[in-house]
């Protein structure tokens, strides 16, 4: 984890919570997320003429990853609609540095440090803490836990894990990082538009024109936000990587906070900050 490594994912994590927020403001999650991922196949299908082919190698890992995003994005949509943004966000990058370590030291034998196996404890600590914040915040409310809200973000963390591992061992084989991610975007950004078009027919266009910009905005965001994630991980172990991404955590509390007026009180406060010290005990070597 070089200085140069450790400056490349803090970035992708701000931009990351900007994308995800942006995506959270369009009310109807399909229409948000045709003009995210829609937007981004057409940034990778412009990049990938200006950047070499993956290797033949790669192409088992992209085809993977393309299916594991989607499935991703689905879930990502419906945890937004569910829940609110500073609470599904912190559960939903929480759980993915913690399933990671696990992924990663099975499949591709990075076997973590005991204090990183402390770290996975703490910040496993911090996720329930949220989850039970959530559950005892809607109860009070009157209408009982909000089980699915926080399965959706559960079930998000477990996909981005997913598609984080292999990304990692696809982006190592393919000898180019930048033709990676230009042909991933291409293949994971193709079927949510393709779907909408289908369900929305003639109707898309005028239901997406409100939207165009703060879609498109979203779209430029998520390319850099994970392109250099997926160069980080050509460059170092992919636990530490994931780990320091969900510092994004802290970037998405205060959204939610100040933009979408959440409440942000002391147990979530609590909760949030031993996630942030067990990620950061996930970060170290020995």
């Amino acid at each position: 984890m070089t200085p140069l490594v450790v400056a490349a994912v803090l970035l992708a994590a701000v931009t990351h919570a900007a994308w995800n927020a942006m995506a959270h403001t369009i009310r109807d999650q399909l229409l948000s997320f045709t003009l995210i991922s829609g937007g981004g196949a057409l940034i990778g299908g412009v990049a990938a003429l200006f950047v070499p082919l993956p290797a033949s190698g790669a192409w088992p890992y992209l085809v993977a990853s393309a299916v594991l995003h989607v499935a991703y994005m689905v879930l990502l949509m419906r945890s937004f609609t569910l829940g609110d943004f500073g609470q599904m966000y912190p559960i939903a990058r929480g759980t993915a540095p913690l399933a990671v370590t696990l992924l990663a030291a099975v499949f591709v034998d990075e076997i973590p440090s005991g204090r990183q196996l402390t770290g996975v404890a703490v910040a496993c600590a911090g996720l329930t803490g949220l989850a039970l914040w959530g559950i005892r915040g809607s109860g009070g409310s009157g209408r009982g836990p909000n089980w699915a809200a926080l399965l959706a973000a559960g079930a998000t963390g477990l996909a981005i894990a997913a598609y984080t591992v292999v990304d990692g061992v696809g982006a190592r084989a393919s000898g180019t990082p930048l033709g990676y991610i230009a042909w991933l975007m291409i293949l994971e950004g193709s079927p949510l538009p393709a779907y909408a078009m289908w369900t929305r027919r003639g109707a898309l266009l005028a239901q997406l024109r409100p939207h165009a910009v703060r879609g498109l905005c979203g779209a430029a965001l998520s390319v850099p936000a994970y392109g250099l994630v997926l160069w980080a991980q050509t460059k170092a172990p992919l636990a530490p990587v994931a780990a320091l991404r969900e510092s994004s955590i802290i970037v998405g509390a205060a959204i939610g906070a100040v933009f979408f007026k959440e409440r942000f009180g002391g147990p979530r406060m609590a909760a949030a900050g031993l996630m942030v010290v067990g990620i950061g005990l996930m970060l170290t070597t020995s």
